[in-house]
């Protein structure tokens, strides 16, 4: 696993076992990853999503405690896989990172609780499964606007983008502060570290 230039994100490439048959490689391990971030991802939710080319999701986080951490990979098709900090005080709040997930390399996207997530379809239709922690809960559940210029996230692929209503009416990181919606860098910290994370 090779961490990403914000804490908390990982990226996951395996190893691929090919022959004439097909391939067959191990998208997640869940002792790997308990090495690295020092406790295991308890899956409560898995989810399917379907897009089309053009479709961004996102930023989306959840309030901490609980949070939610997902491990991120596309089955079919390619997307682009965005992790943005938005935790009040990291060393790296406001930034953001991406990497182009697909289903040749099948490379998986591990983000830590607190750290909000985006993705965008590059291809016709992109499968893109998340497991995650916690499962969805509408009332702890929070987006940023995709198109923020405080973050300034590179879209790739042009213009013609495709958002929900709620990621377009999504506050901006600085409106998001002064809403108090939030975590608290120290808060994630404290949450991941606890024994009841394990």
């Amino acid at each position: 696993m090779q961490p990403l230039g914000i804490e908390g994100a990982y990226l996951f490439t395996p190893h691929v076992h090919a022959d004439h048959r097909g391939s067959l490689f191990e998208s997640f391990q869940g002792g790997e990853l308990k090495e690295i971030v020092g406790h295991q991802l308890r899956v409560a939710q898995v989810n399917c999503v379907e897009s089309r080319k053009g479709v961004i999701r996102g930023i989306h986080f959840a309030d901490v405690p609980p949070g939610q951490a997902k491990y991120v990979t596309c089955v079919a098709g390619v997307a682009f896989d965005v992790v943005v900090d938005v935790r009040i005080g990291s060393p790296t709040f406001g930034h953001w990172q991406g990497v182009v997930l697909d289903d040749n390399g099948h490379r998986s996207l591990y983000l830590a609780e607190g750290l909000g997530h985006a993705l965008l379809a590059l291809s016709d239709q992109a499968v893109v499964y998340y497991m995650c922690s916690q499962p969805f809960t509408p009332g702890r559940e929070r987006a940023i606007n995709p198109f923020d210029t405080q973050i300034g996230i590179c879209w790739p692929g042009g213009a013609d983008f495709i958002l929900s209503d709620r990621d377009t009416a999504a506050p901006s990181l600085e409106e998001a502060v002064a809403a108090g919606i939030l975590p608290s860098y120290l808060a994630c910290q404290a949450f991941i570290a606890e024994p009841n994370t394990a």
